[in-house]
């Protein structure tokens, strides 16, 4: 792929929160594939319990203070970077005051507070594709990784499709063994129908109040390839996938094929 350029999408990465399968698989997956001569960029909720001054965040001024609208409330955009000094990668900080707490906390706010979850995933989402257009960076795949960021492929195939900086990227969602309890907000579709998607766009949320399996099932809908990066993905999810045709890479172990991924990135 040359000098190609890939964004990640994490919802945790270590080493900036506690060892996780999820947040050690983002850490190693783009450090392995830029060792393949690829560019790459990973973006990642700024949690409170992320010390800043431990792991050098800081905040980006010129991509910083644009407010979005979420629900007909105003949110501020902040963002901030750090370096992973293992891999010299850059990691970039969705934080805003409202989603995200500025004082010590014992676990991420989407366990904490999980009633804003459905509004932390618009913003983090959205605050993602307006950081990238100001960037201009063009990547060729964004692979998302998390439920946090299940929003990222309907966002980009139908609100950003337009976009010539990140609307023709291939979009690869990864399936992982994490969930949230119980269901995100009621009102949580009625909030994305004021984002401008319609009934039909949003047929894969179903009737029901919206737990995690249909909150994965609209993130393969509308993503270009699927990777199942745990062992305990529930059947259903991976039958719906191979329903609707999407290119799926199998778990293979903990251990990460760099060029596996790779190559699934070249097939999309």
């Amino acid at each position: 792929m040359g000098k190609k350029k890939i964004l990640y999408i994490s919802q945790e990465i270590t080493p900036y929160l506690k060892p996780s399968e999820l947040g050690k698989l983002c850490q190693n997956l783009p450090h392995k594939v830029q060792e393949h001569g690829i560019e790459v960029r990973t973006f990642m909720p700024k949690y409170g319990c992320i010390n800043e001054r431990r792991n050098q965040l800081h905040e980006v001024i010129r991509l910083s203070g644009m407010n979005l609208v979420i629900d007909d409330t105003d949110h501020p955009l902040i963002i901030k970077v750090a370096t992973l000094q293992s891999s010299r990668m850059q990691v970039y900080f969705i934080d805003n005051d409202d989603y995200f707490q500025h004082h010590a906390v014992t676990d991420l706010e989407i366990r904490e507070t999980p009633g804003d979850n459905d509004e932390r995933m618009m913003f983090f989402v959205r605050g993602v594709m307006e950081t990238v257009k100001k960037l201009r960076w063009e990547p060729v795949v964004v692979h998302c990784s998390g439920w946090v960021t299940a929003l990222a492929p309907i966002y980009m195939k139908k609100l950003y499709a337009d976009d010539p900086t990140i609307g023709p990227a291939k979009i690869v969602y990864s399936l992982f063994d994490d969930k949230f309890d119980g269901t995100l907000d009621a009102r949580f579709v009625e909030k994305l129908k004021q984002e401008g998607f319609s009934d039909e766009e949003l047929a894969p949320l179903g009737d029901s109040p919206v737990d995690i399996i249909a909150l994965n099932k609209l993130a393969i809908k509308y993503a270009d390839g699927i990777i199942q990066a745990s062992g305990n993905i529930p059947a259903e999810l991976i039958e719906y996938a191979k329903s609707l045709g999407k290119p799926f890479l199998p778990y293979e172990g903990e251990e990460i094929n760099a060029k596996a991924v790779v190559d699934f990135y070249e097939s999309l």
